[in-house]
C-alpha cells in the first residue's frame, strides 16, 4: 500500500487527504494547528506530531499550505519532512500543490534535488466544493516516468489532471496564469453588481440576462450569490486571493507583461482585507468596492 504524507490539513488539504484515505491509501497527515487533522483520524489517517514524523518512510510528500515560505517551514532542516523522506530510499516522490508562484517553485524544486526526492509541481484549480467531491483539475509538470505513478493519487481527488510538461515551473506557471483570471473574474462579478445596484436595479437581473448566453460562466452565479446574500463562508480565502495576487504580479514583472486589470483587482482585494474581511470568502472584495 502506498503511504501518502499530507502537510497541510485547511480548507483544501483535509478534503484531500480524506479522499486519499477513501481511495485506500495509507495516509498520514500533519498540520501546525493539530486541532484541523485530528478528525481526519475518523477517516483512517494517521494523524502525525511533527512533518518528519508524518514523511518518515512514506513513499509520496503532498503538500498542501498556505505559501512558499510555510512549505519551506515543514520540509527544511535535518528533522523536516525531506530529511525524513529521503531516508526511505531512492523511490519517492514529493507532489508540491500549494501556490507558491515562479520563485517559490524554483526553491522548493531546488530543496528537493538536494534531497534526492522526485519532484512533481502539481498545483489544483477548484476550491472547497470540488476538492470535497475530489472533482479538482490537476495541473501537473515533472519527469515523465513520473506521470503512472502519480495517477491514481491524482484520480483520487480530482476529476481532471492537465500533464504541461516536464519543467516542473511550468505547471505554476500556467496556475498563475488561470488565478489572474479567477480573481478578475470575482472582481468584475463584484464591480457589475454594485453598478446595477447604486444604479437602482435588482443585481439579481444582471446575473440573469447572462444565464445561459455567451457571457455566462458559473463563476457568476456563485460568487455573485455571496455578494448578494451578504454571506461568505470561505471557499476560497481572501488572504489567499491577495497573496495569489502578489505572485501574479510578481510573474507579470518576469515576464514583461502590463497588467492594468491585475494590479487593480490586487488593489481591491487588499482594500477588503485590509478592512477586516481577510478570512471570509474572496468574494467578499464585495465590500471594497461597496465601501
Amino acid at each position: 500500500m502506498t503511504t501518502i504524507a499530507v502537510l497541510g490539513t485547511g480548507i483544501m488539504g483535509a478534503p484531500i487527504a480524506r479522499n486519499l484515505c477513501r481511495a485506500g491509501f495509507d495516509v498520514r497527515v500533519w498540520n501546525r494547528t493539530a486541532a484541523k487533522a485530528e478528525p481526519l483520524a475518523d477517516d483512517g489517517a494517521t494523524v502525525a506530531a511533527s512533518p518528519a514524523e508524518a514523511a518518515d518512510g512514506a513513499d509520496v510528500l503532498l503538500t498542501m499550505l498556505a505559501d512558499a515560505a510555510a512549505v519551506e517551514a515543514t520540509v527544511r532542516g535535518d528533522d523536516g519532512a525531506l530529511a525524513a523522506l529521503a531516508r526511505t530510499g531512492d523511490d519517492v516522490v514529493w507532489i508540491q500543490m500549494s501556490t507558491v508562484g515562479l520563485a517559490g517553485t524554483d526553491r522548493l524544486a531546488r530543496l528537493a534535488g538536494e534531497h534526492q526526492v522526485a519532484y512533481v509541481d502539481a498545483p489544483v484549480l477548484g476550491t472547497k466544493q470540488p476538492a470535497e467531491q475530489g472533482a479538482l483539475t490537476v495541473l501537473a509538470a515533472g519527469a515523465d516516468e513520473l506521470q503512472e505513478r502519480c495517477a491514481p493519487i491524482f484520480e483520487a481527488i480530482g476529476k481532471r489532471t492537465t500533464w504541461v510538461g516536464s519543467d516542473p515551473g511550468r505547471a505554476s506557471r500556467l496556475k498563475l496564469a488561470l488565478n489572474s483570471w479567477v480573481l478578475a473574474l470575482t472582481t468584475a462579478t463584484a464591480e457589475a453588481l454594485a453598478l446595477a445596484d447604486g444604479l437602482d436595479l435588482d443585481p439579481q437581473q444582471f446575473l440573469d440576462t447572462i444565464k445561459g448566453g455567451p457571457l455566462d460562466v458559473d463563476y457568476a452565479h456563485v460568487k455573485g450569490g455571496a455578494m448578494m446574500s451578504g454571506e461568505f463562508p470561505p471557499s476560497f480565502p481572501l488572504s489567499g486571493a491577495v497573496k495569489d495576487a502578489g505572485l501574479i504580479a510578481e510573474a507579470a514583472d518576469v515576464a514583461g507583461v502590463r497588467m492594468l486589470v491585475a494590479e487593480a483587482v490586487e488593489r481591491q482585494m487588499s482594500a477588503a482585507a485590509e478592512a477586516g474581511h481577510r478570512d471570509e470568502d474572496m468574494s467578499a472584495v464585495w465590500h471594497a468596492v461597496r465601501d
